[in-house]
């Protein structure tokens, strides 16, 4: 098993790990927690409806486009130094949304907010390998970041939903600002700099590599995942892919490089991203189904929804501290194996909804897919972390965020595009040929629902009915779909990642560009 010498946290350890894990809660509430507030801000600011979609996505397309950037950037200025610029920028950009008096000011107020974002969450995740030398106590540190930040992505809708109750659309925003004083005044309090080993020259060029690639694949992914195929996404995701090759190149060819190639080549660190981006790829790609199942097909409100979605969380409370536990006495790939198995039993069990189906049915299958998922990620992070040298933990933790980023993209889109393939085949079915909103209900079960408004009882009766019938069976073969990558990652973890917990520690890491039996094959 891995080497556990290193000495012991104390008390200011931990209390530093609670405090630096307020910003990741935020940070991963922000992702969501606007879905409510939308029809107050379109009512007070009238966006657009283009508007409306960068409203949404422009904190998550930014913090995604720059966690590489900042993840390198930390390892330079020293981690500490890069959270409480995070925090001032977050607590700043979240004062301008609030008070935001135009579509366009919240647009810019959000990128602001990604920015900070991506400055605070690889920081957190990079500390954890300088605050937890033993690799115990650090193995329970990154169950509590993985946790935090997995239970801050659920929460967010219900927080909107319970702030939007009793105050305007703005405290969704001013949620965050006592976080972040806090984080300001406890931070140089508790948390030690770090040294920054890497004093090469920051390399603005491949930044701005990293950030395109990043921005144009997600992009591309998102709106595919959104609209379908169209050109213009096609064409975003190439241009992504050109310049991430393009930046893949150069980092091979500079003295201080924003990723070390050479520890992403090592199993130890490269098998464990992979093992994040097809979790996520899952994980990311059927919540889109359940929670749209829970409101257009049972008929529960947007709030109600939201509560009843952290059900699952109960899963993940068990199974992460698990997972850490049994690694610590079986080869931690076996774990992560078993994980993936369990979560692909999950997805197998939400192919018994129906449209009549009892709740808990839907409940008790999120709960395992999402308990096996988060024990599977939860190692995956530690190994990967763990794998990597304290003074490049900045930019690994980037890598790893970035991976779960691209997952969730695609998991989206690839899920979403065989959910929405099954639903339009099973509507072209079930409605006469040539029925005049035969288009308008066979795209989407929203717009299903929007015809039968205006439709006779009976017919607008047999047409939801219908809408429902096909997307809960196009709900059930993405989660066939999902399935099968868990099984897949199964494999892949036990195949490539066993032993390889052996080789991680502080000094196991290899050089840039050296290789080493440890080695991912190319």
């Amino acid at each position: 098993m891995e080497n556990t010498s290193g000495p012991l946290a104390g008390r200011k350890e931990w209390t530093a790990l609670g405090v630096l894990m307020l910003p990741l809660l935020l940070v991963s509430m922000d992702v969501s927690i606007l879905y409510f507030a939308i029809p107050f801000i379109s009512q007070d600011l009238e966006p657009s409806a283009t508007q409306q979609l960068w409203i949404l996505d422009m904190y998550g397309f930014v913090l995604a486009g720059l966690l590489i950037v900042m993840g390198s950037l930390g390892d330079r200025i020293g981690r500490r130094t890069l959270v409480l610029a995070g925090a001032a920028v977050f607590g700043a950009a979240s004062v301008a949304a609030a008070y935001a008096q135009s579509a366009e000011m919240l647009i810019a107020a959000r990128a602001l907010l990604g920015i900070g974002g991506a400055a605070l969450m690889p920081s957190t995740l990079a500390l954890i390998r300088n605050l937890f030398h033993d690799a115990k106590q650090r193995a329970k540190a990154v169950t509590i970041w993985t946790g935090v930040m997995t239970a801050g992505i659920s929460l967010g809708p219900v927080v909107s939903g319970l702030l939007l109750e009793h105050f305007w659309w703005g405290s969704v925003f001013l949620i965050n600002l006592p976080a972040m004083v806090l984080l300001l005044v406890l931070v140089p309090i508790l948390v030690p700099e770090t040294a920054t080993a890497a004093h090469g020259r920051f390399d603005v060029l491949s930044a701005a590599l990293s950030l395109g690639a990043l921005l144009t694949v997600i992009y591309g992914i998102k709106e595919w995942a959104r609209h379908g195929y169209e050109p213009l996404p096609a064409v975003c995701v190439l241009v992504g892919l050109v310049l991430g090759t393009v930046f893949v190149r150069r980092q091979k060819h500079l003295a201080h490089p924003l990723i070390d190639l050479g520890l992403i080549g090592r199993r130890s660190f490269g098998g464990p991203v992979l093992a994040d981006v097809l979790a996520m790829f899952a994980t990311v790609g059927m919540a889109v189904f359940f929670t749209q199942y829970m409101q257009s097909v049972l008929g529960l409100s947007p709030l109600t929804a939201a509560l009843w979605s952290l059900v699952p969380a109960a899963g993940v409370a068990v199974m992460a501290p698990t997972g850490a536990a049994l690694a610590q006495r079986i080869d931690r790939a076996y774990v992560m194996g078993g994980g993936f198995l369990m979560a692909a039993c999950g997805f197998l069990w939400m192919t018994r909804l129906h449209t009549d189906s009892p709740l808990w049915v839907g409940l008790v299958g999120a709960a395992v897919y999402a308990g096996g998922l988060v024990a599977a990620m939860t190692l995956a992070n530690e190994l990967a972390l763990g794998a990597a040298p304290p003074e490049r933990a900045g930019s690994a933790a980037a890598v790893l965020e970035s991976g779960q980023e691209l997952g969730g993209a695609l998991g989206m889109a690839i899920l979403g595009s065989v959910g929405a393939a099954v639903y339009s085949r099973d509507m072209a079915d079930a409605l006469p040929a040539g029925t005049q909103y035969a288009d308008a209900v066979g795209e989407t079960l929203g717009g299903a629902a929007a015809v039968a408004a205006e439709l006779p009882p009976a017919t607008a009766d047999a047409v939801l009915t219908a809408a429902r019938e096909a997307f809960t069976h196009g709900l059930g073969i993405a989660a066939v779909g999902a399935a099968l990558v868990m099984v897949c990652a199964a494999a892949l973890s036990v195949g490539l990642l066993r032993g390889a917990g052996a080789t991680t520690g502080p000094s196991s890491a290899p050089d840039a560009g050296r290789t080493s039996p440890d080695t991912v094959p190319r």
